[in-house]
């Protein structure tokens, strides 16, 4: 038997009492289980002159031990998701195919560039021809790539997003019909169709030619027509071709694949006459090149109203 405090006066109680008083003070004290998941706080200190109970030690009745709190676990904070950005999409780039007329391979492979194609309105034609030259022998394919380079870089100078319908001069083809219809797939805002003429020795000059049943906006490739023959006219070094088009630089075809087929602003421009001698000497000059893809270019910008 044991002494229990108890209200300032002593009692004496049995054994198999005291045992039971012990347990049920035992159970009315709550202790959070530490887990790994749910982090508990360590206990208040005690305060001074205060002992906490021992291991066998008997609780006075009526005060029972604080329980520990429980914490939660921690939580992660929640990010909201970033804003959408505000503004209008950056405004697409305007296409602008140039075709150099033929190519380098044709002549070694006339059977490939010599079978029927499409030409439109129910016609075929070839798929290709070798081109004209000079009497000196340089080939209008190399005049049409080089001024094609040169105006390329022009117009990529000025934000175009320029596109050729071949990638060299050393190919076959392609055919006349896939370079009509080359402008369509890229959404072209405008085709220009770079040639050298073989006409009469005596004719000299440029002349700008539009389709005369276009697939798309007839209006719009006469429009593309009118700013290029102003433009070269201007400062090509070419005149007005005395010997086609009537004289006014302007001519209307309806039997040329690379016009007809094409349903964006399409022209093609015969830049002087390969078999003239005034003619020959600018296109086999690098500077009358030069003058040619500039004037071009400028005529392509003003269609396009760039400034």
């Amino acid at each position: 038997m044991r002494a229990v405090p108890g209200g300032g006066r002593r009692r004496w109680l049995p054994a198999a009492a005291l045992l039971l008083l012990a347990a049920g003070c035992g159970s009315g004290a709550v202790t959070a289980a530490a887990t790994p998941s749910s982090p508990v706080a360590a206990p208040p200190p005690s305060s001074p002159g205060s002992a906490a109970p021992q291991a066998g030690t008997v609780v006075p009745t009526g005060t029972r031990p604080v329980p520990r709190p429980t914490l939660s676990p921690p939580v992660a904070p929640t990010l909201s998701p970033a804003a959408p950005p505000t503004g209008a999409p950056p405004a697409r780039r305007p296409v602008v195919v140039i075709d150099p007329g033929h190519n380098g391979g044709n002549i070694d492979h006339l059977s490939q560039v010599t079978r029927r194609v499409d030409a439109g309105h129910g016609e075929r034609k070839p798929c290709n021809e070798v081109g004209a030259a000079t009497a000196a022998g340089y080939a209008e394919h190399a005049f049409t790539w080089d001024v094609a380079a040169r105006l390329r870089s022009l117009l990529a100078a000025r934000g175009i997003d320029v596109r050729l319908t071949r990638s060299s001069d050393r190919g076959v083809g392609p055919c006349v019909d896939a370079r009509g219809r080359f402008g369509n797939a890229v959404k072209a805002a405008a085709v220009v169709s770079v040639h050298a003429d073989g006409g009469p020795p005596g004719g000299t000059g440029f002349h700008v030619i539009e389709a005369a049943r276009p697939a798309g906006d007839k209006a719009a490739s006469n429009a593309l027509a009118l700013a290029v023959r102003k433009a070269m006219l201007a400062s090509s070094g070419l005149r007005y071709a005395t010997y086609a088009a009537g004289g006014d630089g302007l001519d209307v075809r309806d039997d040329l694949a690379g016009l007809t087929l094409s349903d964006r602003p399409t022209v093609m421009v015969e830049a002087g006459n390969m078999a003239n001698r005034a003619d020959a000497a600018l296109q086999t000059s690098a500077a009358g090149r030069q003058r040619v893809a500039a004037a071009l270019a400028t005529g392509v910008l003003a269609f396009l109203a760039i400034r």
